[in-house]
């Protein structure tokens, strides 16, 4: 609730309540917030508003009035609201909430130095703690409360919400089962030990956890329902992501942040970008999120702006004090690096975390390109070749570099075979000049001069003659060298025979002269 940035209802003034009808009961004010029926709440409240300009009109209205507002996210009414009731403790913590909702540091520091080291103001600051991601700050305040107060159960649930944000998922549920005890239907704590389960295990486990969540929410409980949707997306792995995303970005802050992911993984990279562009980011999770976008539309552009968005981003995470040790942060070093063509750095920071990775085909990808590029093309082939996911494998990155190990490892046949089953495009052309090219260098010079004789046919550029001219001279070589067999100048003939540059029939007669005097058939 307190995560909101928008409200779920209108935010231009609450919906008719129902209650109004003749012959029902109106509601006290306390039973409507203990129900989180803030809608219902508003209105009454709403008809106190009118009255506040009456004589011996109770001033706490306001501040009542302020935290409704807060509680349905529409933020601006209030501080308006806020403002005009009379200054104390609540009031204090409202205003303190509001300030870090409009990301004004100054006055959130006013008011921090207004709290008491009473219950209610510090778990105010541990709330506030745990929305600006210090979750260790947090929990210290919680468990310091929970040694006094072993009947604030609730408090178990937060400090299991915060081991959860710190990725300690065990230790999560282990205090979330003292809650869950007591409480065994709470909204809250089941969809957190169905997050926990899809963080541990897989989807279908978290799946399982939500259903009696499902079941038994009322419909009293609408952000319950909101929340329990977003997250069958999640555990569905993208499924029915279009359908009920959208609504909920901003009304559940993850939401964007999963609907940029969904986007990036469908490669529409534009679209994650318009959702993300004009993101602030405040967490590790944005930060990244918003550097990985800026990195596949910096790729995708070809632009460098875009690129070095992405590194800073990648860079200030991975050097926070917060970050520097855990996964995502040495992940986001090591892409840092990546794209600073840094490779030795990246290996480092892979290196440290490899065993969590062992079978995950994007870390590998990016693992055997770090180590090829480092000259390790040997294990770099072994990396290259666990990777299962056919998209990457049909990707021109993995081939072109897959190619390049083959060649450098001496099995440029393969490589030629990555080539045959390629269609004819823009990406086969340039994988045939990089095998004919490395080939040459590695002194392969069959399979360079069979790429430059297709390339030549291709294009008729000067230069692919010269290629294929100085790769059949070298095969003739090697076969005087007794390193080739004789019988390969036969098929050099064929090669030199299509080309109509003058210089090949004075190259063909020196061969067949040769070949003639050794006996060896052409």
């Amino acid at each position: 609730m307190l995560s909101r940035a928008k409200p779920a209802v209108g935010g231009d003034g609450p919906p008719t309540d129902k209650r109004k009808k003749k012959g029902r009961k109106v509601p006290k004010l306390e039973e409507l917030l203990a129900q989180r029926d803030f809608t219902g709440a508003i209105t009454l409240l709403e008809e106190y508003e009118s009255a506040t300009k009456e004589e011996n009109c109770n001033p706490e209205v306001w501040v009542n009035l302020a935290c409704t507002y807060f509680f349905l996210g529409m933020y601006k009414q209030a501080e308006a609201a806020g403002l005009k009731a009379p200054k104390s403790r609540l009031q204090n913590r409202l205003l303190f909430h509001l300030a870090h909702k409009f990301n004004d540091e100054k006055k959130l520091m006013n008011f921090h130095q207004n709290l008491q080291d009473i219950t209610e103001d510090q778990l105010s600051l541990a709330s506030i703690h745990y929305m600006r991601s210090h979750y260790q700050e947090a929990i210290d305040i919680y468990k310091r409360i929970l040694l006094d107060n072993r009947e604030y159960l609730a408090l178990n649930v937060y400090v299991a919400l915060c081991y959860y944000k710190l990725d300690y998922y065990d230790v999560s549920q282990e205090v979330l089962a003292v809650y869950l005890q007591q409480i065994p239907d709470s909204t809250i704590a089941l969809n957190l030990k169905a997050c926990n389960h899809f963080r541990l295990y897989n989807g279908k486990a978290a799946e399982a956890e939500l259903k009696s969540l499902m079941d038994s929410a009322s419909s009293s409980f609408e952000f319950a329902k909101e929340l329990i949707r977003h997250n069958l997306v999640v555990f569905r792995g993208g499924e029915g992501a279009l359908q009920v995303l959208p609504p909920l970005v901003d009304v559940i802050p993850e939401a964007r942040l999963n609907l940029v992911i969904y986007y990036l993984r469908q490669d529409d990279v534009q679209e994650a970008y318009n959702l993300i562009k004009d993101l602030e980011p405040t967490t590790p999770q944005e930060y990244i999120l918003k550097g990985v976008v800026n990195a596949a539309l910096g790729q995708e552009m070809g632009s460098r702006d875009h690129m070095k968005i992405a590194q800073q981003f990648f860079q200030l995470v991975g050097g926070s004090a917060s970050e520097c040790d855990t996964i995502p942060g040495r992940q986001c070093m090591a892409s840092c690096f990546f794209l600073l063509k840094q490779f030795d750095d990246v290996l480092i920071y892979l290196n440290s975390f490899k065993s969590y990775f062992y079978n995950d085909d994007i870390f590998n990808f990016n693992y055997a390109q770090a180590k090829a590029a480092t000259g390790n093309t040997s294990e770099a082939e072994e990396v290259f070749l666990l990777i299962q996911s056919e998209k990457l494998k049909n990707d021109y990155i993995y081939l072109s570099w897959l190619a390049r190990c083959y060649i450098m490892n001496k099995k440029p046949r393969l490589a030629w075979e990555l080539y045959l089953k390629m269609e004819t495009s823009g990406e086969s052309f340039s994988l045939l000049q990089l095998i004919a090219n490395d080939c040459y260098k590695m002194g392969q010079f069959y399979y360079s001069a069979k790429a430059f004789d297709v390339l030549e046919r291709l294009d008729p550029n000067p230069e692919y003659w010269e290629g294929k001219r100085g790769a059949c001279v070298g095969i003739f070589q090697m076969i005087l060298a007794g390193r080739e067999p004789k019988e390969t100048l036969r098929e050099v003939l064929h090669l030199l025979r299509s080309t109509g540059n003058t210089q090949v029939e004075y190259i063909i007669r020196v061969m067949r002269k040769w070949a003639k005097e050794n006996r060896v058939p052409v």
